[in-house]
């Protein structure tokens, strides 16, 4: 089956699971983000097994969970965990669940995402909104044949993160106490954390962030015509700057005492949308 025949299908058993024809917004929670979700009041939540072509996530903090919630005047999907280019699937599965959102309405794909800081003034439980970034994953979502109705061959990534976006993220979270600052995140392939060596190259080459998902979502959100944000929840220091050996743990437990910031803002972002 086509690729535009498995996103119309996949979208339909969406709408029907959910009793909600067409969402509005859709939303990618991180490692340790999945909190969120579970503050969400009358949601009508869809476990990704019952949704065809939906992989399940196998990373702890990932759930595979997708809830449809109303929020503002908005219609919200909340995809809860991801897939990751590392679980050795290839990427039209981590792209899969991004690209049946926007087939199923969604103009709007906020991303989410753990990652390790490696600029001086970041430090754990800090918020970084995604202004750009770098690919260190030799990897591209878009690789193949391409469809025309879905996009173009040859997609402009310019303003793939929409600085109209950017900017009412940051008034929100300012809004609300909470300062925030831009990056630009560095995709690496994974699973294993990134050498002192490699982070040290990221920084030369520009890099504020370093993790090991987002950038294959964006790509195929903005290929298919939504706009993209992408936010990172400082959850450790890089490999070299941190002092002690990274661990997912840390990661987990990072995100959750950071949960209460990132829902207030976030749904204060989502309202205002």
């Amino acid at each position: 089956m086509e690729l535009g025949d498995r996103l119309t299908a996949a979208a339909a058993a969406l709408a029907e699971a959910t009793g909600v024809d067409r969402h509005d917004v859709a939303v990618v929670l991180g490692s340790g983000l999945g909190d969120f979700a579970r503050r969400l009041d009358d949601r009508v939540s869809v476990p990704y097994s019952d949704l065809p072509g939906f992989p399940t996530p196998t990373v702890a903090g990932h759930s595979g969970v997708a809830h449809s919630v109303r929020l503002g005047e908005r219609r919200v999907l909340v995809l809860e965990g991801r897939i990751h280019a590392y679980e050795g699937l290839g990427l039209d599965p981590v792209v899969f669940p991004v690209r049946t959102a926007v087939t199923a309405g969604c103009s709007v794909v906020v991303l989410t995402n753990a990652a390790g800081g490696c600029r001086d003034d970041l430090r754990p439980g800090d918020l970084v909104v995604v202004r750009d970034h770098l690919s260190f994953a030799g990897m591209n979502p878009l690789v193949g044949p391409n469809d025309d109705r879905l996009g173009p061959r040859f997609p402009d990534l310019t303003d793939l993160y929409d600085p109209g976006l950017r900017r009412l993220f940051a008034e929100t979270a300012r809004r609300h106490g909470i300062e925030i600052s831009e990056g630009v995140y560095a995709w690496f392939l994974g699973p294993s954390y990134e050498t002192p060596a490699e982070v040290r190259m990221a920084i030369a080459l520009g890099a504020d962030l370093v993790g090991m998902s987002t950038v294959p979502e964006a790509i195929a959100a903005r290929h298919l015509g939504a706009r993209v944000l992408a936010v990172s929840l400082v959850t450790n220091r890089a490999a070299g700057l941190a002092g002690h050996p990274l661990t997912h743990q840390e990661v987990a437990d990072t995100a959750r005492r950071a949960a209460d910031r990132v829902a207030t803002v976030l749904g204060a972002f989502l309202a205002e949308l």
